[in-house]
């Protein structure tokens, strides 16, 4: 069970990065576009997306992205998008993939599979230079749903099962205000993803569902990144039909992942081409972070050890369980 240590390790805020990360970054300039000493290692770079999103519209989102890989390491870059975040998860423990882009839930859930096998890089940085983000609750606003007390008893989606913020620490914080999920809400299920879960809601399969947001900026237009935001410019969403009654405290961003066996040039490599992305290419960044930010900061696993306790004890309530 999450246990209390864990919920005051949390209300303390030991999952939000050092002040000292929330600074300015050094900038970075793009590696110059040739092939690699470690291509010999790496033939090709398998990034894997994960679900929560049309596929369609991931795979349009994430192309460019995939491009300018390639033309810069000179290396065949492909795109393996999973139908939810286990395929991820899965692909990283087959070594069928070099990379992706996870939520901290889903990194640590990696990190606990693999013994260690993959490491994060960089972080997004939201608008003020945090690299944190919020887990909201949202319904309808002509449910007349207008608090979370007002929930009780009515059904809620979650997004996946290794989502930090669309399931592990709404749950802990919830948890954490006493509430019995169990006999809380008259049902809770996974939507298959944000995207998902918010259409739930939308088309009243459910009446609340969680799922992820920057926090900044204006709540109306679906705040400067996230589920909500892009839901809002693709046309999938108005705010003004949709009402938001709880947040969570922050959250650390997701990282960047790799495979821990992989050349420690192509790490730094890696590293330093996603810390320049958003200044060299700033439309491709936007594409791949849905929405806008000051850039990535560099990150170790340290980060999300409390993730990381977290996942265990999840685990360890579901066998309790079972």
């Amino acid at each position: 069970m999450i246990t209390r240590r864990s919920l005051a390790a949390f209300a303390a805020g030991s999952l939000m990065l050092p002040a000292v990360l929330r600074a300015q970054q050094p900038s970075a300039t793009m590696p110059a576009a040739g092939k690699r000493p470690w291509a010999s290692e790496v033939p090709q770079i398998r990034v894997g997306l994960l679900g929560g999103e049309n596929e369609a519209d991931r795979l349009g989102r994430w192309d460019n992205y995939r491009k300018l890989i390639e033309e810069t390491f000179q290396v065949p870059t492909r795109l393996y998008p999973a139908a939810d975040y286990a395929g991820v998860m899965q692909a990283f423990a087959a070594k069928q993939i070099e990379c992706s882009s996870m939520g901290a839930s889903g990194y640590a859930g990696t990190w606990l599979d693999t013994n260690g096998g993959v490491e994060p890089l960089v972080v997004p940085r939201e608008q003020d230079g945090s690299i944190a983000y919020i887990s909201v609750m949202i319904v309808r606003k002509d449910s007349g749903i207008t608090s979370l007390e007002q929930m009780k008893g009515k059904s809620l989606a979650w997004a996946d099962p290794n989502s930090t913020s669309g399931y592990l620490i709404p749950r802990s914080e919830l948890r954490g205000q006493n509430i019995d999920i169990n006999s809380y809400f008259s049902r809770t299920g996974f939507a298959g993803g944000h995207e998902q879960a918010v259409v739930a809601v939308q088309q009243k399969q459910y009446d609340g569902a969680v799922t992820w947001a920057s926090g900044q900026g204006d709540e109306a237009q679906g705040f400067t990144r996230g589920n909500l935001r892009s839901m809002v410019e693709k046309g999938m969403l108005n705010m003004d039909d949709m009402r938001i009654i709880w947040k969570s405290r922050p959250i650390p961003n997701g990282p960047l992942v790799v495979r821990s066996d992989l050349p420690a040039g192509f790490k730094a490599d890696f590293r330093q081409f996603h810390l320049a992305l958003p200044t060299a290419h700033k439309a491709i960044y936007e594409q791949i972070e849905r929405g806008g930010g000051q850039g990535y900061a560099e990150v170790t696993h340290d980060m999300f050890a409390p993730i990381v306790q977290l996942r265990r004890e999840e685990a360890a309530e579901r066998r309790r369980r079972s």
